[in-house]
């Protein structure tokens, strides 16, 4: 692995959550822990789990399809990665009590040594909710309770809440993860209230261009949308990181996954000084870290980045 200070931005690479390739076969733990032992090898600065418990109708061109719990295979992976961060695009936080919750993300934490980043959202699947015996009503009043319970945990280690759909009363994080303050969170949600809950407390926000265009000419617009949500809560939008997650097709064939809309993803792609250039144009953009998903999603897809990684460092 070489030293790479001058990076432009962060580079992350998101986990396949079920299916490893295309032709169906799905990933297991031995196929996470070789593509997490590789992508370190190659330098990247962080992995990522999407938060799902199951895609159907709609959100997928098959019937359904199946995926890994995303705090399970992330607490496995904190056990045997050395350096890289460690995060989830993005948790809804009625998946989970979020006091109990709270509690379970310091143990991730603890066992990373500090490297959880922690993104949160309030769902948007119907599909499993209902499948899960969760409840879809009210998801932005939700969130806004648990994010309360969650925050105040992790930053402060205390909170003593009641409100309509959660309550933690006198309630202590005992004992404390190795950070302080807990780990950075970052809000996936561009809706207006959500920004309005969130920018206040966040340390960075997520757009996911996976389903559309995975072109830095489409953060301007988002990023003045977040910007402007930043100084109606007072925040500095300066304060406030930006990422982005994209697909990189390193291909010549279509293997975006069901779950990302093949009918409408527009990954990066070409020869690796050209993905180079267009991951340095989303740093141009003022993203200071990127979520890659790769196409296909491989153990040689990720040894087949590191030669973008060495034009984009270089």
């Amino acid at each position: 692995m070489t030293d790479t200070p001058a990076r432009p931005c962060k580079v992350g690479l998101i986990l396949p959550e079920g299916e490893l390739d295309m032709g169906g076969q799905t990933a297991r733990w031995r196929d996470y822990a070789t593509m997490a032992g590789v992508a370190e090898d190659i330098g990247v600065d962080s992995l990522w789990f999407v938060d799902h418990l199951i895609y159907r109708g709609e959100a997928t061109e098959a019937a359904q399809q199946g995926v890994w719990e995303c705090w399970s295979m992330l607490t496995g992976l904190a056990a045997i990665t050395r350096r890289v961060e460690l995060g989830s695009l993005v948790t809804p936080t009625s998946f989970r009590n979020p006091a109990v919750f709270a509690k379970m993300i310091d143990a991730v934490e603890e066992i990373s040594s500090g490297r959880v980043i922690l993104g949160l959202g309030a769902g948007w699947h119907e599909d499993e909710y209902r499948a899960f015996g969760l409840p879809y009503d009210r998801r932005v009043s939700r969130f806004e309770e648990a994010f309360t319970i969650i925050r105040c945990l992790l930053r402060d280690g205390v909170v003593d809440f009641e409100g309509t759909y959660y309550t933690a009363r006198e309630c202590e994080l005992c004992p404390r993860g190795p950070r302080p303050n807990g780990p950075p969170l970052m809000i996936g949600s561009s809706g207006k209230r959500m920004l309005a809950i969130a920018l206040p407390h966040v340390d960075s926000w997520n757009a996911w261009l996976c389903g559309g265009a995975s072109s830095a000419d489409e953060v301007p617009a988002r990023r003045a949308h977040v910007d402007e949500a930043c100084r109606a809560v007072g925040r500095d939008p300066a304060e406030v990181g930006r990422s982005v997650s994209i697909i990189v097709n390193l291909t010549d064939r279509s293997d975006i996954p069901k779950s990302m809309d093949p009918s409408s993803a527009q990954p990066l792609g070409g020869p690796p000084e050209e993905i180079a250039a267009g991951l340095r144009a989303f740093a141009g953009q003022g993203i200071d870290h990127l979520q890659i998903y790769l196409a296909p999603n491989t153990v040689r897809s990720i040894e087949s980045f590191a030669p973008v990684l060495e034009a984009f460092d270089g």
